[in-house]
């Protein structure tokens, strides 16, 4: 006590031990580690379990008997865990035949767009023609169109060239290059300085070597996130393999699980089991790409 009233004598301020002589910095830092951190990370966990719920359901239907299923109130773990609910999936069905078809779309699909997008984004956005504004906005437009506009001509087209009950009419347009991911590496190449290229041309290389020498390493995050849209989309179409394959040995994944169902009648365990091995690919792949495609993503939106 009489330290603190010699100091106090002194002139000096000397901040009592009780909280409400904290300084205001200290006493607000609870609440800003809160509202900043704890309340954010707590509602996106609960969005993320929302989410997640129908997949967790999924796969622990896929591992429950049939009666099971329907019980009421409804049982969510299963009593007995039946793993043989994936063989007998797999078994039912030519799984793997289906499966390959599908990988093999989806590789060819991912090559097109690779090769095609890019060259049509760079000739528009680092060579100067005359027209390239114009021929922009015409391929951005082209998004406008439904697909379901385009369905019927362009099967009459296919039909008239002799492509229905092939893999082509699922395959050649990603050789054309689609109007949202030449859309999107255009954006992206607009960040790119033009005193690279101007440079690279200083130095007597070629435009396709100025393409693939400079412009391409840098083009890495988009081009990722290409590949993964492209397998997403490939993977899970079902409209496209519908309507053009007729032969069931050239049916895609998402075909022969409808053709599981009409054929098998509603064995739900089974078809929650196949369906969860028909998850893993986009699951992994995502896991994989995510941050390509988030880099992809801020330099659409502008953020860094």
């Amino acid at each position: 006590m009489e330290t603190s009233t010699n100091l106090q004598g002194s002139g000096l301020n000397v901040l009592p031990d009780s909280p409400a002589g904290m300084p205001k910095n200290r006493r607000r830092r609870p609440l800003l580690v809160l509202r900043r951190t704890i309340l954010p990370h707590a509602a996106l966990s609960l969005l993320g379990l929302i989410f997640l719920f129908p997949f967790i359901w999924l796969l622990l239907t896929s591992l429950k008997n049939p009666s099971e299923i329907f019980q009421v109130p409804p049982a969510f773990f299963p009593e007995k865990w039946q793993w043989s609910n994936y063989g007998n999936a797999i078994g039912s069905i030519p799984f793997f035949l289906y499966m390959g078809n599908t990988l093999l779309l989806c590789a060819v699909n991912i090559a097109g767009q690779l090769f095609s997008a890019p060259l049509v984004a760079y000739s528009i956005t680092k060579i100067p023609w005359r027209g390239r504004g114009i021929i922009f906005s015409l391929v951005v437009a082209t998004m406008i169109l439904p697909a379901q506009v385009q369905m019927i001509p362009v099967y009459i087209i296919f039909a008239k060239l002799g492509w229905i009950n092939t893999f082509l009419p699922l395959t050649i347009g990603s050789f054309f290059g689609a109007p949202f991911y030449i859309f999107l590496l255009r954006q992206f190449m607009m960040g790119i300085p033009g005193e690279l290229c101007e440079a690279a041309k200083m130095d007597g290389a070629s435009e396709l070597r100025t393409y693939g020498q400079i412009i391409v390493p840098l083009l890495k995050p988009p081009l990722m996130t290409i590949a993964l849209f492209t397998f997403v989309g490939t993977y899970t179409d079902f409209m496209g393999p519908l309507i053009y394959l007729n032969d069931n040995t050239k049916w895609t994944i998402t075909v022969g699980l409808q053709g599981f169902l009409q054929d098998h009648g509603a064995q739900w365990e089974l078809l929650m089991a196949a369906s969860a091995i028909f998850t893993i690919p986009m699951v992994v792949l995502y896991f994989f790409g995510q941050k390509y495609f988030m880099k992809a993503g801020s330099t659409l939106s502008g953020f860094k």
